[in-house]
Formats: C-alpha cells, sequence, structure tokens
C-alpha cells in the first residue's frame, strides 16, 4: 500500500524555480543507474536573463537547487536540524566577540570538478565577483554586510564585516557564496547560458531546446571533499509540462520521484494510498505566499487602501478552498515555526470585517470602489495559482469596496515586469535563504531588496535589522524582530497569505527520500539511493 511518512527534518532555508517544461520519454530504468526525477520548474535563458545558472544572478528554488549540488560553499546547511557545517571549510567561526570578523580555513587538497586546486583566493574572488556585478535580481544583498575579505596563504579566508551579522555563517551556506574557478568565471560578467562548473558534489550537464533546459544530468563528482555523502552515482532531471504529466511519468515508471509542485487533487490522491508503488512524503515548509505592492503606484499608493486590504482577506477561507491541509493561514512574513515569529496582521486587523476595511478608506478619503489588477504567475508555482487569485478576487469584489481583475502571465514575462515595477500588486512566493527570522524580512525590507520595491524604512533598514543580528541568540533578537513585523502589519507593503507544506512522491525502491527535500524545498539529491522495491 501507499505509505505516507511525515518526517520532521530540518527547519532549514528562496523564491521560486524555473526547470523546463518537457515531457520524459522512455523509463527511469533505461537511464542505466541513474536516478530519474520529475518537476514542473522551468530553467530559461531570456534577453532580459541571460544567465539563470551564474551564482552572482541565480535567486530562486529552481536554479539554486542546481547549485547546490554542484558548486561548494564554505558552509552547508546539515542533514538535519541545527546551524550549517563546514563543506568546503574545515573550520569556519568567528574570532571577535562583536561577530564582526569571521575566519575559515578551506580542506587540505580541494578541487573544482576540472582539477584546480580551490584557494582561498579562489574563495575572494568569487564572493568579490558577485559583490563587484550586483545583479538586479538582488541576490548580492545577501552579501551586503561584508566590508573586506582577506586571505593568508592558500587556505584561509577572513571576512570583515560593516556590522555585527549573527546570520552570516548562514549566508556562507547559501549558492551566492558558491566557489567558481575564475577560469570559468569572469569577474565583472555573469556567464551566459546553462553551463555551471564547481567543486560540489556532482557535476552538471544540461540537454537544452529553444533556450531552456529539457532535461539534467547530474553526475557524481569523483574530486567532492565535503560534508555529504553521495549516495548514487548519477541523477537525471526531467521536467514536465503540469502536475498530470509528470503523475503519468512516475505511474508507468518513466521517472523514479516527483517533486515540485504537484496539485492538491494529486496529493490528495497519493495520501489516500491510490498507488502500491509510489509512496508519498509530507514534511514541513517554510514556503510563504504573499501579495506584494509597488507602493508608489496610483492605485494602492495610500496606505488606507493596503491597511483595507489586509482587513478583509479571509486567509481561512483562501486556504480551505485551495489548498486544504496543505497550507495553514500566515499572519507575518515569518512563517510561526520560526523563532522570532509574530502573529502582526492579526493582533492588527483581527478577523476579516468589511465595515472595518470601510472605515478605513472613508477615514482616507478614499472613493469606492477602488479598482485595481492582481497579477499571478501562471507557470510558477503550481496549477492552484489560478483558483487562489479567483478567491481572492471574489473576496475583495463581494466587500463592494474594490473592483478587482486579475491577470495572469508566464514567469519568464512575470519576473522581469515585477522587478520593473509595472504590477500595482502581484503574488509571489517565498522559500527562505536559510532558516532564520531574518531572511524572511531583510530580502523584502533592506536596501536593494529583491523585489525591488520602493518602500523604504529607515528604521528598520538602519535600527532594528542591525540590532537583531547582533544577537547569536537569535531569542534575544525577538524584541527587533516583533517591531519590524509590526511596522509592516502595519505599513502593508507586503500582504502574507498562507504557509504551505511540502511534498515528495517517489517509487518504493527508492531510498532517502526523507532527506531529498530541506524546508526550504532545496533539493538534496545525493541523499536518494535505489533500494528494494517493497
Amino acid at each position: 500500500m501507499n505509505r505516507k511518512t511525515l518526517v520532521l527534518p530540518a527547519v532549514a532555508g528562496l523564491l521560486t524555480p524555473v526547470l523546463a517544461a518537457c515531457g520524459g520519454s522512455g523509463s527511469g530504468s533505461k537511464s542505466g543507474d541513474a536516478i530519474v526525477v520529475g518537476t514542473t520548474d522551468r530553467f530559461t535563458a531570456t534577453k532580459e536573463a541571460p544567465a539563470p545558472l551564474d551564482p552572482a544572478y541565480a535567486y530562486d528554488v529552481g536554479t539554486w537547487n542546481i547549485l547546490r549540488q554542484t558548486q561548494q560553499t564554505l558552509m552547508a546547511q546539515p542533514k538535519g536540524e541545527g546551524e550549517p557545517v563546514p563543506d568546503a571549510a574545515e573550520s569556519c567561526g568567528f574570532t571577535d566577540s562583536g561577530s564582526e570578523r569571521y575566519a575559515c580555513k578551506l580542506r587540505d587538497g580541494l578541487k573544482f570538478a576540472s582539477g584546480d586546486p580551490v584557494t582561498a583566493q579562489d574563495v575572494k574572488y568569487s564572493i568579490g565577483r558577485v559583490l563587484r556585478i550586483k545583479s538586479d535580481s538582488g541576490v548580492s544583498s545577501l552579501l551586503n554586510t561584508i566590508d573586506t575579505i582577506e586571505t593568508q596563504g592558500d587556505r584561509e579566508v577572513i571576512f570583515h564585516l560593516k556590522t555585527a551579522d549573527a546570520t552570516f555563517p548562514y549566508k556562507l551556506s547559501t549558492p551566492v557564496a558558491g566557489i567558481v574557478n575564475p577560469k570559468d568565471y569572469q569577474a565583472n560578467k555573469l556567464r551566459d547560458g546553462f553551463s555551471v562548473d564547481g567543486s560540489g558534489p556532482y557535476t552538471f550537464q544540461a540537454d537544452v531546446k529553444d533556450n531552456a533546459v529539457v532535461s539534467a544530468t547530474f553526475t557524481k563528482n569523483a574530486s567532492y571533499k565535503g560534508s555529504v555523502t553521495v549516495n548514487n552515482s548519477k541523477v537525471v532531471m526531467r521536467s514536465y509540462d503540469s502536475a498530470g504529466a509528470m503523475g503519468a511519468a512516475i505511474d508507468k515508471g518513466d521517472i523514479d520521484v516527483m517533486t515540485r509542485t504537484m496539485d492538491p487533487a494529486q496529493i490528495q490522491k497519493l495520501d489516500a494510498g491510490s498507488d502500491d508503488k509510489v509512496d508519498l512524503v509530507d514534511m514541513p515548509g517554510l514556503e510563504i505566499r504573499y501579495l506584494a505592492f509597488n507602493t508608489n503606484a496610483t492605485s494602492v499608493k495610500s496606505k488606507a487602501v493596503r491597511q483595507a486590504m489586509a482587513q478583509l482577506i479571509d486567509r481561512g477561507e483562501l486556504v480551505s478552498k485551495v489548498y486544504g491541509t496543505e497550507a495553514e493561514p500566515l499572519y507575518s512574513l515569518v512563517p510561526a515555526t520560526i523563532t522570532g515569529h509574530s502573529n502582526s496582521f492579526f493582533n492588527k486587523y483581527g478577523n476579516p470585517s468589511v465595515a472595518k476595511a470601510k472605515d478605513l478608506l472613508a477615514k482616507a478619503g478614499i472613493t469606492t470602489p477602488v479598482k485595481l489588477t492582481l497579477h499571478y504567475t501562471t507557470d510558477h508555482y503550481g496549477t492552484a495559482t489560478k483558483q487562489e487569485f479567483e478567491d481572492l478576487q471574489k473576496q475583495l469584489n463581494d466587500s463592494g469596496l474594490f473592483d478587482a481583475s486579475i491577470q495572469g502571465h508566464p514567469w519568464d514575462q512575470f519576473r522581469p515586469a515585477e522587478q520593473k515595477g509595472q504590477y500595482d500588486v502581484y503574488g509571489m512566493g517565498w522559500f527562505p535563504d536559510f532558516p532564520d527570522a531574518d531572511n524572511f524580512l531583510a530580502p523584502f525590507l533592506d536596501k536593494g531588496n529583491f523585489l525591488g520595491s520602493p518602500y523604504s524604512n529607515p528604521t528598520i533598514q538602519r535600527t532594528l535589522i542591525p540590532e537583531s543580528r547582533r544577537e547569536a541568540d537569535r531569542l534575544a533578537a525577538s524584541k527587533s524582530l516583533t517591531e519590524i513585523q509590526d511596522t509592516v502589519a502595519d505599513d502593508v507593503p507586503i500582504l502574507p497569505l498562507w504557509q504551505g507544506k511540502q511534498y515528495v512522491a517517489a517509487r518504493d525502491d527508492i531510498t532517502g527520500v526523507a532527506y531529498a527535500l530541506n524546508s526550504s524545498s532545496t533539493l538534496q539529491l545525493w541523499e536518494l539511493g535505489r533500494g528494494v522495491s517493497g
């Protein structure tokens, strides 16, 4: 029978993905010993984003899922719960009491897959390159507390920070800090296309058609030295244009593992034990969904309009109608399972109320109904996104206070348009880079935020974020973190909606599935193995 397994891995660490829409053919067994993984994620190269897999540009779950397998970082998120552990590094740590000097020593004999040695100078080059390029994806903001980087010999790297940053070890575990070979990556220019080189657990080869990756092959890197054990020799990732096509592939044995994004009906069917050869694994997740606002746009420039939306939207109804038990209402940017979480939106607005929303608009002199368009991506967060926005539209319009329409766009158009400020209101998802409240706040609110949002609060940027980062004990940072969340609830530059679970389905001869996905939806392909069908 189908076995639904509940696992509780680390509460660990982005925006959501881009692997190509193309059906795979042929069974997984025909790929030799390779484990075949299916996905509906897309990787595309466009005029606006020609370098999707460069660590100086990549900033979504899909591309990070590639880079985590292939490019090594000094630190890495552990298999289970806990703080980052050394990976390319032999050891790392703060060497002062103020969390402003961080030193790492590289493992001896570290090599790129090409055979070239990995040196401290390569680490400095790689991170300095990200900061110099400062791509419009906003990923470089993760490293914005770095002042200077010093090397001592070939194995020691010292980071001098502008200000205390207790979260810095987590940041060094993210792909933006991936170590690249200067021979492969120019110092001041992004690397276009789909080539990836590094010293990680796997080498990478993409099969590309029409500027999109149609399949990707990960081959075990014999030169890898690091913190993980690689339990397979090869993984092939295939992409499908729908969850239904991906589901049919696993039923036929064309793929061994099914990852994001399954649709709610598919999950419910597997949960009911409909397939005795496929196991469904569910686990806690840190995925959040939210509405973002261009606070300079005429339709939502008034804080009262955004507050009225916060007062009207019934998260419980939304989740129940669209996602069922696969999600739960969220009343802050920080998920409920993260230290420092506060239910700031519920504390301010309470239960949904048309009367209170009407009063907010009336006091601000806003003429109703307020006309606006909610934009969403059609191919990035799963098939349920359209239904979600239809429900949001209905809730707003049923109040009589809004005249809302909805408009869907493919991700390769949606993301660039959002960054350019072309949408007044738009829906986004976030999977954290690392499991800390800071990473649900600073990327949205600090200077150079990844949304390109014009919203700026000097108290948050100059006082509260720096204060929270001084506390190595994250519970001690709660006061500053709560004040940030309360400010967001009052100003509503972003309106959190829900927090989701995550799922992996696998044929019953595949082992390691419970650890193949961490709570940030990051694939850990090295955990997968092939056992005995049962």
